[in-house]
């Protein structure tokens, strides 16, 4: 049973005043929410749009956004709970620590470290592609060589390989400098959003909307690894359009809300984190799905759903209407965007990392921070170089639903953890207690999972293989040389 050894919360606060591995307060509230805002606002609300308009759910897109922001919500008042209560680096591995223990703690981080990673990769090679394109428009390319796998003769994506090595340092050089950065970049990336909302409502026409949740039609779905585990389990297929398709659309549209629990990976330096952390959770969370329902509302408006593009449909609907210039201004403030999304997620990255190694799961020596900073800068230099190598060489477009599998179980496990820690510790000081416990948490996890069923069998297979790795290195490394398994040999 030692696998199931809880972390106590007291022990969890008292690490984190180490002075080798204590990490600096210097968050506010106000810096929550810009990192919330920051990574949730990419390449979601930019081209998720159009994709599910067109294929999936039509003018009803705008509900899709809004099904998928309940599910997050759900989460997110569980991540507040947690947060609030155990402020310390880690997010849900920190959280699993305390309630269900070191195996189920070690798994959902071994889970987090596959999300982050492959999450920076791809917004970075995302990132890579707009600034090509911006500077293809202003006549500058670069060799083919170095435009990245996947486009033709390219080898190595310069670009994206020198973004994550350039927001690694920033990272090692502090979080309020982070934190600053990350402000600027977000109010760019709002300014873009609320003028495509604003501009292009004097471009709708009612008759678009026409009908609003268009007849249901049978979805012309995949087989074999390619189709969603729930076909394969049940033989229950997807349906395009109608109201079950707008659920479906929500299963595709979850990717563009990814991100807000990254903001729990930061409750450790956080200076009021009983207070601000579920202002930052809650906060980020309700902005942008009120943004991405907006944003669909006109994108549906402007340009019927039929006739959508799949790459830019926000930019194509405005030249479609005759005003070209925005596609420009688009093309801009995604490229902006994606550069907090890809520093938020390496940050999440590195403090799960981080959190991990001072438990002793991960060597220790990872674990010490900056003696002027205060950051993980072991961590954040290994985990931003190896990212970086992973963005310059690997076409990874491939594995980017892996990103949403690992974001939903960390979901089903934060939720159940409430219910567990409820039980376990009812006279811990809650400054954010989740409403209706255990039926939210309950609900939390049946949206997650019929969410996470949606997706391809493929990326299951792929999940599968990664969690067995991580299985692998706990009973061979992580067991023996974990701290709580050193106390218990002192006692």
């Amino acid at each position: 049973m030692s696998v199931f050894r809880t972390k106590t919360v007291e022990q969890s606060i008292q690490d984190t005043e180490e002075p080798e591995h204590a990490l600096r307060k210097s968050l506010s509230a106000f810096d929550l929410m810009v990192f919330g805002v920051g990574v949730i606002i990419g390449t979601g609300i930019f081209v998720l749009t159009g994709k599910v308009a067109r294929d999936t759910a039509g003018p009803a897109t705008a509900l899709a956004f809004v099904a998928a922001g309940v599910v997050c919500a759900l989460a997110a008042l569980c991540y507040a709970e947690f947060a609030s209560t155990v402020p310390v680096a880690g997010s849900a591995y920190t959280f699993s620590y305390a309630s269900l223990g070191e195996l189920p703690a070690w798994i959902i981080g071994w889970d987090l470290i596959l999300e982050f990673a492959l999450g920076t990769a791809v917004v970075a090679v995302g990132w890579s592609g707009y600034v090509r394109s911006l500077m293809d428009n202003a006549g500058w390319h670069l060799p083919n060589v170095l435009e990245g796998p996947d486009a033709p003769d390219g080898v190595f994506d310069l670009l994206a390989f020198v973004l994550v090595l350039l927001l690694t340092a920033i990272l090692v050089v502090g979080m309020k400098l982070s934190a600053r950065l990350t402000a600027i970049v977000v109010l760019i990336k709002l300014a873009v959003v609320l003028i495509v909302i604003i501009a292009g409502s004097f471009f709708i026409h009612a008759d678009n909307y026409d009908p609003f949740i268009p007849k249901a039609q049978g979805q012309t779905s995949g087989s074999g690894l390619d189709a969603p585990l729930i076909q394969v389990m049940f033989g229950y297929e997807p349906t395009s359009f109608g109201v079950q398709g707008i659920f479906t659309a929500a299963s595709v549209v979850f990717f563009a809300f990814i991100g807000f629990d990254i903001v729990a990976t930061t409750a450790e330096e956080t200076r009021n984190p009983q207070r601000d952390m579920p202002r930052g959770i809650l906060g980020s969370l309700l902005i942008c799905t009120v943004l991405y329902v907006a944003v669909s509302v006109v994108v549906t408006g402007m340009q019927n759903y039929k006739l959508l593009t799949v790459d830019a449909p926000l930019a194509d609907a405005f030249k479609a209407t005759g005003h070209p210039w925005y596609a420009g201004l688009i093309s801009f403030g995604a490229a902006v965007g994606l550069t907090t999304v890809c520093m938020i997620l390496l940050l999440g990255q590195t403090r799960v990392f981080f959190a991990m190694s001072r438990d002793g799961l991960l060597p220790r020596f990872f674990s010490k921070v900056h003696p002027q900073f205060s950051t993980p800068y072991r961590s954040t230099v290994l985990l931003g170089c190896i990212i970086a190598v992973i963005a310059g060489f690997t076409s990874i477009s491939e594995l980017a639903t892996l990103v949403n599998i690992g974001t939903l179980f960390a979901f089903v496990v934060v939720a159940i953890g409430v219910i567990v820690l409820r039980r376990t510790r009812p006279d811990l000081h809650r400054a954010f207690r989740t409403p209706w416990v255990p039926a939210l948490p309950i609900a939390s996890v049946a949206a997650s999972t019929w969410l996470m069923l949606n997706l391809p069998s493929e990326t299951w297979v792929r999940f599968g293989v990664w969690m067995g790795i991580g299985f692998v290195i706990y009973f061979l490394y992580g067991r023996s040389h974990s701290r709580m398994s050193a106390a218990a040999e002192q006692r």
